[in-house]
């Protein structure tokens, strides 16, 4: 019996380890036969021709490389064929082997690599599946397959886990290893399929009940998925290697004579690995090769690789196997999915017309790897036990017509646009905190600037000061002493000329004395003038600091106007975002939906008629009348359409209601038909933001009917509203709803339910969008909530502070009063002239700041009718002519 150690145990032929030295599988050309001889010539495309130019999107040509690898004898190949020599002589430093066909005749056939029975597992994995590994990280398909007879280590290549023993590790570990350690966990990922083909069914071996599982193939570029596989994402390698040995206990395997743990099935291991790397175009270059410094900036693209490793299951002889019952139904599916992979290989190798790849699910999964467009290498298994000859021999000329397959390897990348999103909100959301702290900054340093000129100017004006004082004093000190040395000099000169002096002489030398007094009162009085003077020079510093502080105010405001530009271009950037978005959504949708288009089934024929009325009126330029559409529709059925299923049936429905609901004639044949209630069951029920807007649109038409108008709020129509302009976000569908409330609060019996189920509330949350429309909607219903609180107060029904006043509404209708818009600027003038007539609310709105837009409407309004208004409201109200008084404004 053959032993089945090669699956998941150790060979007891294999060594630990080798010292062969690693030679690349990747960039080693195979030899070239001598003139004469007999050898069998592979095909002379190099293996590493493709590595120079992946990236030509032409795609660049790359032949299937093949190594044999040679399986040592086992225990029962030890004894039996103890007298017998191998069937095969291997001379792997000429890439060359033998097959003997008896003692004296044989015939050599040249591989990409040969591989003796020492040879290691890292050293089978670096000459054939490295390569393709480098190639799916580049962002290539690549495919790495074993083929051979059963009982030849196919497994224990590939799959071998290597947990009691790491050198004794398959390609697949290995594999997985050189992936993850390239990846980054941060911007890339790898994902892992694991499935089987059995009995021509493909079978999920990480979801065992998942065992049918369909092909589906893209009619337009030909790739192969399949939709319906367990697709787990890879974090690390202890997690892979628990999905390694989830799939090696779901995979079928039975015993024959020549193996005692053989395959039943063709195993089949799908990574998927997905990277962004950052793109540039190559530079433009001179005539002599000079790159040029003129590059483009680099692209951020996402690369993605599929690496397929498949572990084919044994071909064998019924009468060597001994297979019978099931395991023989087995070995016939087998050998008639490998018999169809050779026949395909040997189409392309002919390069013949037609590859019947539709033969076999197996030929249909490997269509890429073999004339397609991935990178592949396939590992030929033999054993050497002469018994076997007519296996081995099948097995090593399958491998040489597969080196005849050439494949048109292409790179596959894509332009990452979530990427670029990311690095742009990352790039904004740093201008934005450069932007804060350099204006933080500044402001800083303007305040800095300006608490130290205030101190300077402070200190200029106290030393100054003192110094005036000061020389005030001395002055006036002077000037007495002055006074009374010219006393005591006029007594002595009285006491010494007094006899011989006359009168006239005494009264010319007082006269001379009075004038020199003057003259020093003069002079004392210009140098007080000139310390004036020069406290006025110094006192201009604080000037020259105020104008410095304009000149950092207008540096201000052009540093704020530059913010605004900003917010401006974010907010495009924004808008742009999420146009790519919308489009996105938009193009997944369709793909989901699929054959949505025939949704209409049973209801198209009704849908049409409505359709055609509405082009043949509009070809007419008018709407369609009720009776009209009663005898070519029926206004029934329209209305049945509200509540269909189908989205699109229910769009079409619903804007037919609305167009009816816009002529008053149409409106109370639709509410006596159900449709106001039709039309809240769509605001109820339906989270669609279309439905939505036109449901709201048809409401508030027939919210204009006061009939209407008590219908709805006893259909809870008020709540659905408040509710609908709380979660939409559409200005549109705002604007439909802040429509219907502002016809709603027109009535003066609506008052207090309206108040009480939140439509006040509801109505000023709609401003939050901004948008002109929206805002009309909402100083419109405010004028009419007010003009019927006025009215109710004049009667006497209504006392206490105005509704609008207590739910806050002032604030907005203040801020508002002097709006760009006229028609908002004229709706919300109404509402405070209506608000001032009642005295009760004269307090609040002095406190709110709308006494003075009373003022300004008395005298600058536009209109009349609304100046006079204000006029009276502002005579008429104690409170109001009180603090006019107060605050001085003439009226």
């Amino acid at each position: 019996m053959a032993s089945g150690a090669y699956r998941n145990g150790v060979h007891k032929g294999a060594p630990a380890a080798s010292n062969f030295k690693s030679s690349s599988f990747k960039s080693k050309h195979p030899p070239v036969a001598a003139p004469g001889s007999g050898l069998r010539r592979s095909s002379s495309t190099s293996l590493g021709a493709a590595s120079g130019s992946l990236k030509d999107d032409g795609g660049v040509p790359g032949r299937v490389r093949v190594a044999v690898r040679l399986r040592p004898r086992n225990a029962e190949e030890l004894v039996a064929d103890a007298d017998f020599a191998d069937c095969v002589e291997l001379q792997p430093e000429l890439k060359r082997l033998k097959l003997r066909k008896n003692n004296w005749d044989s015939d050599t056939y040249e591989f990409d690599e040969v591989l003796t029975e020492f040879a290691s597992q890292k050293r089978v994995y670096e000459v054939v599946a490295k390569p393709v590994v480098e190639s799916v990280l580049d962002g290539y398909n690549g495919t790495v397959m074993a083929y051979g007879q059963t009982g030849t280590g196919k497994t224990f290549t590939l799959g071998r886990l290597g947990e009691e023993d790491t050198s004794a590790r398959g390609i697949m570990v290995r594999s997985m290893e050189d992936i993850l350690a390239d990846l980054s966990p941060e911007t890339d990922s790898v994902s892992v399929s694991y499935l089987q083909l059995y009995m021509e069914t493909i079978q999920d071996l990480l979801d065992p009940a998942n065992d049918n599982i369909p092909i589906v193939e893209d009619p337009r570029t030909g790739d192969v998925s399949l939709p319906g596989a367990t697709v787990v994402e890879v974090r690390d390698q202890q997690s892979f290697m628990e999905l390694l040995r989830i799939g090696e206990t779901h995979r079928i395997a039975a015993n024959t004579k020549l193996n005692t743990e053989s395959s039943r099935s063709h195993a089949l291991l799908m990574v998927n690995v997905k990277r962004s790397v950052m793109g540039r175009e190559a530079a433009l270059s001179s005539e002599d090769d000079n790159s040029s410094h003129l590059v483009k900036p680099f692209k951020p693209l996402v690369r993605k690789g599929k690496l397929v490793v498949v572990d084919l299951a044994g071909s064998e002889r019924i009468q060597k196997s001994g297979s019978e019952g099931h395991t023989l139904e087995e070995a016939k599916s087998i050998n008639l999915s490998l018999s169809a992979l050779g026949k395909c290989i040997n189409a392309l190798a002919e390069n013949s017309a037609h590859v019947p790849v539709r033969d076999s699910k197996l030929t249909r999964l490997l269509r890429d790897s073999f004339g397609g467009t991935a990178r592949t290498s396939l590992i030929v298994t033999i054993g050497p036990s002469p018994r076997h000859r007519g296996e081995t021999a099948s097995t090593i000329l399958f491998g040489q017509r597969a080196m005849k397959v050439e494949n048109m390897l292409k790179i596959k990348e894509e332009f990452d646009y979530k990427s670029l999103s990311r690095r742009l909100d990352i790039q904004l959301d740093k201008l934005i905190a450069e932007n804060e702290r350099q204006q933080k900054a500044f402001e800083e340093e303007v305040e800095r600037i300006t608490l130290e000129a205030q101190k300077r100017v402070s200190e200029v004006e106290r030393n100054y000061a003192d110094a005036l004082e000061k020389e005030r004093l001395k002055c006036q000190m002077e000037y007495m002493e002055s006074v009374k040395q010219l006393e005591e000099k006029l007594v002595t000169n009285q006491k010494k000329c007094w006899p011989r002096v006359s009168g006239a002489e005494e009264l010319a030398e007082v006269k001379k004395l009075l004038q020199n007094e003057i003259h020093l009162r003069k002079a004392a009085e210009e140098e007080v003038d000139y310390l004036k003077n020069r406290l006025g020079q110094f006192t201009q510093p604080e000037a020259g600091g105020n104008s410095e502080i304009l000149k950092l105010r207008k540096s201000l405001e052009d540093e704020a106007h530059k913010k605004k530009k900003l917010e401006e271009e974010i907010t495009i950037l924004q808008s742009q975002l999420l146009q790519l978005t919308f489009e996105a959504d938009r193009m997944r949708r369709c793909l989901e939906r699929g054959g949505s288009g025939n949704a209409f089934t049973g209801l198209d024929s009704l849908m049409s008629q409505v359709g055609h009325l509405h082009l043949k009126d509009a070809g007419n330029g008018q709407r369609a009348s009720i009776a009209t559409l009663s005898e070519q529709v029926g206004l029934q059925k329209v209305l049945s359409l509200l509540e269909s299923d189908d989205a699109n049936v229910r769009i079409h429905a619903v804007k037919v209601v609305a167009n009816l609901a816009a002529e008053e004639a149409n409106q109370e044949k639709i509410v006596e038909a159900g449709g106001l209630s039709s039309l809240l069951m769509l605001l109820r029920r339906f989270e669609d933001e279309t439905v939505r807007r036109v449901a709201a649109g048809a409401i508030a038409n027939l919210a204009m009917n006061e009939a209407n108008q008590e219908l709805i709020m006893v259909e809870g129509g008020i709540s659905l509203l408040s509710m609908t302009a709380a979660e939409a976000e559409d200005p549109q569908t705002l604007r439909m709803v802040a429509g219907a409330i502002a016809n709603l609060c027109g009535n003066d019996k609506l008052q207090m339910k309206l108040r009480s189920e939140g439509g006040i509330k509801a109505l000023l949350g709609t401003v939050r969008c901004g948008h002109p429309d929206v805002l009309s909607q909402v100083a419109r219903g405010i004028a009419n909530f007010a003009k019927c609180e006025s009215r109710a107060s004049s009667q006497g029904t209504k006392t206490g502070r105005s509704f609008l006043i207590e739910d806050g509404a002032l604030q907005w209708i203040v801020q508002n009063a002097n709006n760009e818009a006229s028609p908002i600027r004229r709706h919300i003038e109404l509402a405070l002239c209506h608000l001032a007539q009642h005295e009760v609310n004269a307090k609040d709105m002095i406190s709110g700041g709308a006494l003075w837009e009373l003022v300004r409407i008395s005298r600058d309004c536009s209109r009349e009718d609304i100046r006079n208004l204000a006029h009276r409201t502002l005579t008429s109200s104690p409170t109001f002519r009180s603090e006019l008084r107060r605050l001085r404004i003439e009226f």
